[in-house]
């Protein structure tokens, strides 16, 4: 039997991990390269980086920290 997919989604603001209730209100939660190392402890299939500072101040993404997330 084929066991599911594990997809989880990192939004990244300011360089740093936020949550937040349909995009307002982000709440600081860490370091996003402490949770890719997680993630990676925990075999995730994929990860899903969401630059939501880059969207709000009409930039591109932060491609410099996603090259050292894949590192």
């Amino acid at each position: 039997m084929l066991r599911p997919r594990i997809i989880a989604s990192l939004l990244v603001q300011d360089n740093g991990l936020v949550k937040t209730t349909k995009f307002k209100d982000p709440r600081y939660l860490g370091d996003p390269m402490n949770a890719v190392r997680i993630f990676n402890e925990k075999e995730v299939d994929e990860l899903a980086v969401f630059d939501i500072s880059a969207t709000i101040n009409g930039k591109g993404p932060n491609f410099r920290l996603i090259e050292h997330m894949a590192e």
